[in-house]
């Protein structure tokens, strides 16, 4: 079928076509890297995803797009997508509550920690966050490059454009400590020492629209 014939479907039967054809492709074929895109950019355009004005939102979109990605073809990260359960969108929804949730959870956890008291015989201890998380999925394609990208910013752009005054505060630090897995804001506000408001307002302006043209010059968006 033409592409322009396509655009003319509803939504769920473009995304259908392209699920199917996607899933025709071993997982980094640049054909299945197509759909994918393809299928990404026709979500965003429906405005159909759930939005809210949370300050990790942002976050939890960027974790379902991996799990998108991990899922919608072959069972990666959780279950393969099944088009007879519920449409793309309904299940995308659901992921994106769920991470939502797990990030409101965190952030009164981690409220609640800065505004408890000290507890005596752990003064000076610092806790293992990391002894009790389970081992990270495969990388997708699309994760593994780009973050081979940044890791070896092979133009030299990331490191070069930092917060004033703060060389080390640049947008290849940033971009690796938000790229999947993620840290949250406090932890690299805690680690630079800066406002999060500092920090995540030099992303948008400055590491995300770097990314943004990447992946598009890779062919992801």
């Amino acid at each position: 079928m033409q592409l322009t014939e396509q655009r003319m479907l509803p939504l769920d039967e473009q995304l259908g076509q392209l699920i199917q054809e996607a899933r025709q492709y071993p997982s980094g074929h640049l054909k299945r890297r197509q759909c994918l895109t393809r299928m990404v950019r026709l979500i965003e355009q429906s405005h159909k995803l759930w939005h809210e004005n949370t300050p990790y939102y942002e976050d939890a979109l960027q974790q379902t797009w991996v799990y998108f990605c991990q899922n919608v073809c072959e069972p990666g990260t959780g279950e393969q997508y099944d088009p007879n359960r519920s449409s793309v969108i309904t299940w995308l929804n659901r992921y994106l509550r769920w991470r939502l949730q797990d990030f409101h959870i965190d952030h009164q956890k981690h409220l609640t920690q800065c505004t408890s008291p000290l507890v005596p015989g752990v003064i000076g201890k610092t806790r293992d966050t990391t002894a009790n998380l389970a081992a990270p999925p495969d990388i997708p394609p699309i994760l593994e490059q780009t973050r081979h990208w940044v890791e070896t910013d092979p133009s030299g752009e990331l490191q070069s454009v930092h917060i004033q005054n703060h060389k080390d505060i640049n947008c290849q630090a940033l971009l690796l400590r938000r790229l999947p897995p993620e840290r949250s804001w406090e932890e690299i506000s805690a680690e630079f020492g800066l406002p999060v408001s500092t920090l995540s307002s030099f992303y948008q302006r400055q590491c995300k629209p770097r990314l943004r043209n990447f992946g598009q010059s890779q062919g992801y968006l």
